[in-house]
């Protein structure tokens, strides 16, 4: 891991880290502590997800124009003041722009770190970069989480203030450390001659691969993280009777076993096709679902619906660390030479909606029709399962198993067979 590689990864864990402080005490801080109510609460928290939806276009074309650096820099500065202001702000009106700032600033983070990765790393080494990145998120919005929970006092607002304050030091920190980074100069779109931001989107949509991958990107996003603080935790609550307690255990199992097995199935994960590996990661899925619907429809004990449902997040988190050595790197693999950044932000731009409807939907049907609601999602899993074998149809072999790349490589004396295969799967 050179120097660049290891101060984009201390940029991750700062900035969850920084995320970890704030974002699970947000609703409580806007309802509660300012007395705005839980509509403006609620609204608080649509404004990040609609934020990042109007900001991520944007952002893929300055990275492809500008680079990956200059646009983190920017977002930081621009997380920073709004965590900041939010900390001081006591209307509604000046919440939401906060909010929208802070926002719109963390949604550009992701794109931008994860397109100095690709410009850090091979195709042999990407996979294992994207994995260190996944974990030193989870552990710094575990560990910024919990220092932040001893932290607040719900009937203080300066202890909310300094708990923003906190994160926006965190942001500039990182604007330092991120500053000293000298990664390899990428093509921009500038050198791409016939190329512009307008032909950048139509290319992008040109590539099969990239847009079934997108499809399935929203149905993974939508069928989990979308439903873990909204439709599975009411449906946990109310069809399993799980307390807040365990409902936070069950949360601190997801991240437990993302922390142990992430590095554990790495190795298992680069050794087989990323197509076979998504549709492993849909039938765990579905199994979590089976696990789940046993938790809240079926016959046992009280104690055995809440250990069957603190083993849903495990199964869940299981999943999540199959997949973030994986789909990163593919988009990366399928962007053309300079258009890692508008590959990258499309792909956050489709999270960031799953992440917007998987709530608005999974909530009320995880809180009233229970046995619906489990099904659907079992169903989703194994869609997930189905798209990712489709998927594997568009790759090339050395796309969908990078691993093809080396061997070719020590089979041919050094020189790498088949160079097409690495060009974007476009039909």
């Amino acid at each position: 891991m050179g120097a660049a590689m290891r101060r984009i990864h201390v940029g991750n864990a700062l900035s969850a880290f920084g995320l970890g402080f704030t974002v699970p005490y947000l609703y409580v801080y806007v309802a509660q502590v300012r007395g705005l109510g839980s509509v403006t609460a609620g609204l608080v928290l649509a404004v990040f997800a609609v934020a990042a939806l109007i900001v991520l276009p944007f952002a893929g074309r300055a990275i492809v124009r500008r680079g990956p650096l200059p646009v983190l820099l920017v977002a930081l500065v621009t997380a920073a003041l709004g965590a900041l202001s939010l900390g001081l702000s006591a209307s509604a009106a000046t919440v939401l722009l906060s909010a929208a700032a802070l926002g719109a600033g963390q949604a550009v983070m992701q794109p931008a770190l994860a397109t100095m990765i690709v410009d850090c790393s091979t195709t042999e080494t990407r996979s294992r970069a994207f994995a260190m990145q996944f974990f030193l998120q989870n552990l710094g919005l575990g560990v910024g989480g919990l220092i932040g929970g001893h932290l607040v006092d719900t009937t203080s607002a300066s202890s909310f203030t300094l708990l923003f304050a906190i994160e926006a030091a965190m942001f500039l920190v990182l604007v330092a450390v991120m500053a000293t980074v000298r990664a390899p100069r990428a093509p921009r779109i500038e050198e791409a001659p016939g190329q512009g931001t307008g032909g950048s989107w139509k290319q992008l949509l040109g590539n099969r691969a990239m847009v079934q991958l997108c499809v399935l990107g929203f149905v993974l996003f939508f069928a989990c993280y979308g439903q873990f603080e909204s439709g599975l935790s009411a449906y946990g609550v109310e069809a399993a009777g799980i307390s807040t307690s365990a409902l936070g255990t069950a949360l601190a199992a997801n991240t437990l076993m993302i922390v142990i097995a992430q590095f554990a199935v790495l190795k298992f994960v680069e050794r087989r096709k990323r197509s076979r590996v998504i549709a492993s990661v849909g039938l765990i899925w579905a199994v979590a679902w089976a696990v789940a619907g046993y938790a809240g429809l079926g016959h046992g004990s009280q104690t055995m619906a809440t250990a069957a449902f603190i083993s849903t997040y495990a199964l869940f988190g299981l999943g999540e660390a199959m997949l973030s050595p994986t789909l990163a790197p593919l988009v990366a693999d399928l962007a053309p030479t300079g258009l890692a950044g508008q590959y990258n932000s499309a792909f956050a731009l489709v999270k960031q909606l799953a992440l917007a409807i998987g709530p608005a939907v999974g909530g009320p049907l995880g809180a009233s029709l229970h046995g619906p609601y489990i099904v659907a999602f079992l169903l989703f899993s194994l869609g997930i399962t189905v798209l990712a074998v489709r998927l594997g149809r568009q790759l090339t072999d050395v796309q969908n198993q990078p691993s093809l790349a080396r061997s070719r490589v020590v089979t041919q004396g050094g020189a790498p067979a088949g160079a097409d295969a690495v060009a974007p799967a476009e039909a």
